[in-house]
């Protein structure tokens, strides 16, 4: 599965109203760590056909940014049948992720 670039406006169908787990990343192009984690969520994305996983840009988006209190990036977000679930901040590397992940998973079993 690929990463989906999602707005304000398909937020709602995208993350809110899917069943199982949703991982977002918060993000903003000129940031240097959200460059440096871009490739591992991607991989990440490839590997989990169980994990849907989306990216939102924060200037592009500031009502989702606020709404979700983003005030570092990158701020990621996991959600699990459209309540937020995990909610951590900064670059990590590939084994970071999948622990967050795994926790999220082993929460909603």
């Amino acid at each position: 599965m690929s990463v989906a670039h999602i707005n304000q406006d398909s937020f709602q169908k995208e993350v809110l109203e899917q069943k199982g787990l949703v991982f977002v990343d918060f993000y903003a192009v000129w940031c240097g760590p959200c460059k440096m984690t871009e490739l591992i969520i991607e991989e990440l994305a490839k590997e989990s056909s169980e994990v849907k996983f989306v990216k939102v840009n924060v200037d592009e988006n500031p009502e989702l940014t606020q709404s979700y209190q983003v005030f570092s990036i990158p701020t990621f977000v996991i959600f699990k049948d459209g309540q937020v679930i995990n909610q951590f901040v900064g670059a990590m590397g590939k084994e970071g992720f999948q622990a967050e992940i795994d926790q999220a998973k082993s929460r909603t079993s």
